[in-house]
């Protein structure tokens, strides 16, 4: 046997998710409401301890991340150092006059917290009307 692929490579998706997450400087609670109203930070944390996540649902993370699925995937320990490494090294962080800087993961930040601040907006409206309402009510009583 001469391939290079072991076929006892542990990939580890959750772990995996964890560690783009942590990369890309999301929170587990940013996560979760880009993912949807069903999830929480909790929920976020008990995906990043499985071994195996669905398809669907490593895509949608993979979309919000702006990274290719097959990242999350097939990422194995080794790599994932490597890439880490290569964060600092390639740069990215822009401090080696280096003109080729990437700030997507900083764009996808801003983009989360706008969308929390009018996540938090359409609920604090949504509250302001459900108590007009009630105090109507009220009043009607």
């Amino acid at each position: 046997m001469s391939h290079f692929d072991t076929p006892d490579k542990k990939i580890h998706q959750g772990r995996n998710i964890k560690r783009f997450r942590e990369m890309l400087g999301i929170k587990q609670e940013a996560l979760a409401i880009a993912l949807g109203e069903d999830w929480s930070q909790k929920r976020v944390s008990l995906m990043e301890q499985r071994e195996t996540i669905e398809t669907n649902l490593l895509t949608q993370v993979a979309e919000i991340f702006k990274i290719p699925v097959e990242a999350i995937e097939n990422l194995d320990e080794e790599q994932a150092v490597n890439i880490i490494a290569n964060t600092f090294d390639n740069g990215s962080i822009g401090y080696q006059g280096n003109q080729n800087c990437t700030f997507h993961p900083i764009d996808k930040l801003v983009q989360l917290h706008e969308e929390k601040i009018a996540l938090y907006e359409r609920m604090l409206k949504e509250k302001d009307e459900m108590m007009a309402r009630l105090e109507k009510l009220i009043e009607t009583k």
